[in-house]
């Protein structure tokens, strides 16, 4: 087993990253990052958290996970497509989510265009999965991938803001169209 994953108490191989101590960071890496999912909540909600990441660490975008899924009515994208201006006012003054208009207002119009790409938009992330055998090293993961780009070009093209390959490639990875989990890892692929 590599430096960079541990065993934790429960005896499990683990990404060192899931072992901060950090709330729920433990239940996202074991049931939630490298899983495949197509649930439009959870697809919009890990857009949306990389919106608020652009710039800021994984760990205060994510002990902010509870306020964004209470801002942004639990990720539905419909609601929060109605969204107005008074709740935008009102978000500014939330301190329990980062509070910057320009991901606000990105996170809305991204609930935009996910709600008229749906149809298609299983489709578009089943054509960047990427399949690879498991990092050995946190320095194996890339930052981003010719398969983000593409994916970051297209939703730009579909009126996704906020967008681009690094945070694509963080989104690729929550959402399990690539699974990074390390060599060790009891989630690595096989």
């Amino acid at each position: 087993m590599g430096a960079d994953v541990i065993v934790g108490a429960d005896g499990r191989g683990r990404c060192t990253w899931a072992e901060t101590g950090q709330s729920g960071i433990r239940d996202y890496h074991d049931d939630v990052w490298g899983t495949r999912t197509i649930d439009q909540s959870a697809i919009f909600e890990s857009l949306t958290l990389g919106v608020f990441q652009a710039g800021l660490s994984w760990s205060i975008v994510f002990g902010k996970r509870d306020g964004f899924r209470r801002a942004f009515h639990g990720f539905d994208v419909v609601t929060t497509t109605a969204m107005t201006d008074a709740e935008i006012d009102e978000l500014m003054r939330d301190p329990a989510i980062i509070r910057n208009r320009a991901k606000i207002t990105a996170t809305i119009a991204n609930a935009h265009a996910l709600h008229g790409a749906w149809p298609g938009f299983l489709d578009l992330l089943d054509n960047a999965r990427t399949d690879h055998a498991a990092p050995q090293t946190l320095a194996d993961i890339p930052t981003s991938t010719p398969a983000a780009e593409r994916l970051t070009r297209e939703l730009k093209s579909r009126a996704f803001r906020f967008v681009g390959p690094t945070s694509v490639y963080a989104f690729m990875q929550n959402v399990g169209v690539v699974n990074d989990h390390l060599a060790g890892c009891f989630r690595a692929p096989s």
